[in-house]
């Protein structure tokens, strides 16, 4: 039966306004878990670490699954509204990308599991990837102003999926995501720098989406090593690209933490657990010592930065500054 004006006004307050992008979290909750699971032998971690990482984030993407689905039965039109945000619209493809983070890292304990949760979870980001570029060139009318390297989302979802995928033996698959993401990245990496050198400068809560172009050279050399079983000169040459790229966003995050705190601040954390994983991988690959101690130290990093990010959510929550109007 159909939810009726009175069920909606017995709706938790500001529940059409929970947003599709706290999705961010549990990606990276999740990415923290990967780097984790990365330095588990590398640094001599062990495997607690990254297992307890793992059932928080699950946890807070069931948490999470569970407020957007309860908003989707009280309020469809709200989602329908997000859906077709010119900005929120590529944060739809998060909760793909966190199925398929938590699939890669549950792997080596449950295998049956993360498989049958990497299947759907490509199945949906390949839904939610062909519907947003659907959307991008349909007859909808976008302006210069709302693109943002949050655009790279979809893309990095495409591009995630062989991290697991070969691993499992979907080959074919996994060539087929990673060439897709691959092209979409350049493309939008084209556009975006267009938008940022030639146009206005993004808004204050969107500027920490500037990390997200680390992103994908770094997710996408991960794929390369995992498909080919080697770090030869093209995995090489995109994992260099993520450090370009972290490079040029570096000088820029003085300046972002001194903004308000927005939930678009997660974005600063799966693209430095990227690096990281990146990193460490690297080092197992090539026996190469220089890259253990980068990613020991992106390790270091980014574990400060998802406490930083857990904290003040949880403040902003309290705060009641989460589910409101923008």
């Amino acid at each position: 039966m159909p939810p009726t004006a009175a069920d909606s006004a017995a709706a938790p307050s500001g529940l059409e306004h929970y947003p599709i992008t706290l999705f961010a979290t549990t990606m990276g909750l999740g990415g923290f878990t990967l780097a984790l699971r990365a330095g588990a032998e590398s640094l001599g971690l062990g495997g607690w670490p990254w297992q307890a990482a793992l059932a928080l984030t699950v946890a807070v993407f069931v948490l999470v699954a569970a407020g957007y689905a309860l908003k989707a039965l009280r309020h469809p039109a709200a989602v329908v509204a997000e859906w077709r945000h010119p900005v929120r619209l590529a944060f739809f493809p998060t909760v793909s990308i966190s199925l398929l983070i938590i699939a890669t890292a549950a792997l080596p304990l449950y295998p049956a599991v993360a498989e049958a949760a990497w299947l759907f979870g490509t199945g949906l980001q390949a839904v939610l990837a062909l519907a947003v570029i659907t959307g991008w060139i349909s007859a909808r009318a976008f302006q210069q102003g709302h693109l943002n390297p949050a655009w790279f989302i979809p893309a990095v979802g495409n591009v995630f999926v062989p991290v697991a995928g070969a691993q499992m033996g979907y080959v074919e698959t996994s060539f087929l995501f990673f060439s897709a993401g691959m092209i979409f990245w350049m493309v939008l990496l084209t556009l975006v720098f267009n938008r940022l050198v030639f146009h206005d400068p993004m808004p204050a809560r969107l500027q920490p989406t500037l990390v997200i172009m680390i992103a994908p050279p770094a997710v996408a050399s991960i794929a390369w090593l995992r498909m080919t079983g080697e770090m030869d000169a093209f995995g090489h040459i995109l994992m260099s690209l993520g450090f370009v790229f972290a490079a040029l966003v570096a000088v820029q995050v003085p300046r972002i933490l001194r903004l308000p705190f927005a939930l678009s601040f997660w974005a600063l954390s799966f693209p430095v657990a990227a690096l990281t994983i990146a990193s460490l991988l690297h080092h197992e690959a090539t026996g190469t010592g220089g890259y253990l101690w980068l990613g020991a130290a992106l390790l270091a990093v980014l574990s400060l930065l998802i406490a930083g990010l857990v904290g003040r959510t949880l403040l902003a929550m309290v705060r009641g500054e989460i589910c409101k109007p923008e």
